[in-house]
């Protein structure tokens, strides 16, 4: 038996492939085919867009696979959700999708929208969202340069971002917040219920989530001996509690903390200043909680 897992091809595609590998999964990627390897025999990949990809998994053509949120909302896919594969790097961080308009237009609220055209990828959800509002306006399909529509061909867009510096460069003005979305781990009903299958998925799950953990995450180990000790702690931050062993000698003791990477530069100096010996910081590629 194995499980076809859909891999979204594009702008997740690096991120992907880049999270599998921390999470154990070896996957090459081939410009010549739509059919990765991966280094576990029980699992078959394709490459499918993120935008197509929740229609696959709730038809059965895969049994799971890695889109956005805003993506199985735009399909109405009825799919199970396996996991939220969020972190704060490219590809997997948060996303919004925001209705704008150019900086000189009078909107001020999506009401003021009302019998305008709106240019979007995102059609389904965007009418959904109107309706909700009480907005009837004529949202229209959008190949791809929506920044560049107003104001010419549409009156406002609805556009996925980030940090919302190419809608800036492009100046266009954020009026409000459409939906927020991120990537997930979906998997087709019927897969879920097969008991293999949902035992892979959830290994699977488990991994990914412990390689997410880790992003960013260093380990450090150290030497102290036990009169520096209360010092030694006291540089580390307060939430962090080591893992303390004692040695062979014993005067000394051995520490092992995870901590930041973003703080580590900063702290290894003090630490050594407070006593530290044999500090050796490493990598990590899973946190399993």
């Amino acid at each position: 038996m194995k499980l076809k897992l859909g891999i979204p091809k594009g702008s997740l595609e690096n991120a992907t492939v880049d999270l599998f590998r921390r999470a154990g999964f070896q996957i090459t990627v081939s410009s010549r085919s739509y059919f990765p390897a991966i280094d576990d025999p029980e699992i078959e990949c394709m490459l499918i867009r993120a935008q197509e990809m929740a229609r696959y998994v709730e038809d059965g053509v895969l049994d799971a696979g890695l889109t956005g949120r805003d993506w199985v909302q735009e399909n109405d896919a009825q799919v199970e959700t396996v996991a939220d594969l969020i972190y704060a790097k490219q590809s997997f961080g948060k996303v919004r999708w925001v209705l704008a308009v150019p900086e000189s237009s009078p909107v001020q609220t999506v009401k003021d929208l009302q019998g305008k055209i709106i240019a979007t990828e995102l059609v389904a959800a965007t009418e959904r969202y109107l309706k909700s509002q009480g907005v009837t306006a004529k949202v229209e399909f959008s190949w791809g340069a929506t920044e560049v529509k107003p104001p010419e061909l549409a009156d406002a867009i609805v556009e996925v971002t980030e940090t919302g510096s190419s809608l800036r460069a492009n100046k266009l003005r954020i009026v409000e917040t459409v939906m927020e979305s991120n990537t997930q781990l979906i998997a087709n009903v019927n897969a879920w219920k097969d008991s293999w299958k949902r035992r892979k998925l959830e290994d699977m799950r488990m991994l990914l989530q412990g390689a997410i953990n880790a992003l960013g995450k260093v380990g450090l180990m150290l030497n102290v001996e036990k009169r520096n000790l209360e010092s030694v702690l006291g540089v580390l931050p307060a939430l962090k509690k080591p893992t303390i062993s004692p040695l062979s000698d014993g005067d000394w003791l051995a520490l092992n903390t995870i901590l930041d990477e973003a703080t580590v530069r900063s702290i290894i100096p003090r630490l050594k200043e407070a006593g530290a010996q044999g500090i050796v910081e490493y990598q990590l590629n899973k946190i399993v909680m």
